[in-house]
């Protein structure tokens, strides 16, 4: 195999859908399993679609999730530029040079003039296309004199060049996820290459771009393939069949219900993110959650996209894995055909799963800056209690300082029904004998307070667990939560003996 050389070619029109990181994911994903290169490469052509901050936009998104470039704008690389839009005189030079091998040629139809012949097939229930069919009778080098289109050409007419579509031939690729894939050359149009502006269509810049970048394998979205044939023209007609890279059309992202495409629009509609980062979208003045600010870790989604239309194919039901683990397993081969369904609450497990994963230590920042915020003073001995305490329940850092926010305050009411329960002569005596002992101890652990408790209440000659969701009850309101005894640890002795006290005074009276 020659060296694999792979690029991710997004257009910074707008935010990185979450589809097209997956796409980036699985190219960068095949260049380190063959020790190849992985290139970012901005298409840029649409310059009525431009967004300022989109290329940034994209650098970040991907710098975030560890798919690190090896050649991009930024990084630079021995074919710069990596931004079509510096590459301008190439592109012009390439389709000058087709039309001089009479395989394609300049058309100097309006668009009013197409407009109006579109209209009328329309009428007539048919479609237009600009082909071998019609090329014919339309205004365009191959119907003029060479004189009447060089006096135009000077003369400053604004025109096209197009690709002449050869008639009657059956254009083959073998595509590396989807097989053979054949299309009959009268259903290609003869498609524009360079247009009246001097800008590139994707299709003439993105051919000559692969071409000069020696790029192996193109990986891309299913929503390509059709355009796939015509880029096979190309090669064949630049001469470049011996160095045409090899296909693979990635399955579509589909809805969670599993019909339809994954659109930018879901997101918002289904209240769930779509794109990596938060992006502003500054004509509609609104800025929508990135899964990196809705909480999700970047290895969660990496791990939880690498699934989505891959499998590695071991026969395991293996489902956790490393960058480094995807980068081993990875091939195309293992890629499937049919759409992916974007199943949000798959994410939010895999981002459980690497939450239990990291060190206490690392929500000990955030849970204390919110204790901050707050006006609670807090060690960072207790805090990581309570970080411990929590962090196998949580799906996102969040949800700590959610969670154990509501104990740190004393209850401001208590579950009637677990109160109606629970409460009793024996209850309030055995919370109040523990009450008394904690006043006069030393501060408790979970294991001391554990013993303290059974010892206080054991000497009324009442069992412990006659108490113990009442005691729960007077600390925290509810009937249920959090490991008790280290809730007990965490608050102190001073404040549990405060609550037991004050929740006395608020349940019923007792005779």
């Amino acid at each position: 195999m020659k060296e694999v050389r792979v690029r991710f070619a997004p257009s910074p029109t707008g935010s990185l859908h979450i589809g097209g990181v997956r796409t980036a994911l699985y190219n960068y994903l095949f260049a380190k399993k063959h020790n190849g290169k992985f290139i970012i490469r901005i298409e840029d052509t649409d310059q009525q679609r431009f967004v300022a901050h989109a290329e940034n936009y994209i650098y970040e998104s991907l710098n975030w999730l560890g798919i690190q470039a090896d050649e991009s704008v930024p990084f630079g690389g021995p074919f710069a530029p990596y931004k079509q839009s510096e590459r301008m005189e190439l592109y012009g030079k390439y389709a000058s040079e087709l039309v001089e091998k009479g395989l394609a040629y300049y058309a100097f139809d309006s668009v009013e003039e197409l407009d109006a012949i579109r209209e009328k097939m329309k009428e007539e229930k048919s479609a237009f296309q600009y082909n071998g069919a019609t090329r014919g009778q339309m205004k365009n080098s191959l119907t003029l004199r060479p004189n009447d289109v060089q006096a135009k050409i000077d003369s400053g007419d604004p025109f096209v060049i197009r690709l002449k579509v050869p008639k009657n031939q059956e254009v083959k690729l073998n595509d590396l996820v989807r097989g053979w894939v054949s299309v009959h050359s009268s259903t290609i149009d003869d498609k524009v290459l360079l247009k009246s502006d001097g800008m590139p269509t994707y299709h003439l810049a993105n051919v000559v771009d692969d071409y000069l970048m020696k790029i192996s394998h193109v990986i891309r979205g299913e929503e390509w393939l059709p355009s796939a044939p015509l880029h096979v023209l190309l090669y064949q007609s630049f001469g470049w069949e011996n160095e045409m890279p090899q296909f693979a059309h990635l399955p579509l992202l589909l809805k969670p219900e599993g019909e339809g495409k994954l659109s930018k629009r879901d997101g918002e509609l289904l209240g769930f993110p779509v794109f990596p980062l938060e992006w502003t979208d500054e004509t509609r003045g609104t800025t929508i959650k990135g899964f990196r600010e809705e909480g999700y870790l970047p290895e969660a989604l990496i791990n939880f996209l690498a699934l989505l239309g891959w499998h590695p194919g071991t026969g395991e039901e293996k489902e956790i894995f490393s960058m480094e683990e995807l980068v081993e397993s990875f091939s195309l081969e293992h890629i499937g055909k049919a759409g992916a369904r974007f199943d949000i609450q798959k994410a939010r497990w895999f981002n459980h799963h690497y939450m239990k994963e990291k060190a206490d230590e690392w929500f000990l920042e955030d849970f204390q800056w919110h204790c901050r915020v707050h006006g609670i003073e807090m060690s960072d001995s207790i805090a990581l209690k309570w970080i411990h305490l929590v962090k196998d329940r949580i799906t996102f850092a969040k949800e700590i300082w959610e969670t154990v926010s509501p104990i740190l305050s004393e209850p401001v009411d208590y579950e009637p029904e677990v109160v109606a329960a629970k409460w009793n002569v024996e209850a309030r005596n055995g919370i109040l004998a523990f009450a008394d002992v904690l006043e006069v101890s030393a501060p408790v652990d979970a294991v001391s307070a554990k013993e303290m408790l059974n010892q206080s209440v054991e000497n009324l000659g009442i069992k412990p667990g006659k108490i113990i969701q009442i005691l729960r009850i007077a600390l925290t309101g509810k009937g249920s939560g959090l490991d008790l005894m280290t809730t007990i640890e965490c608050l102190g002795n001073q404040e549990i003996s405060r609550r037991i006290r004050l929740a006395i005074e608020k349940f019923p009276k007792i005779d």
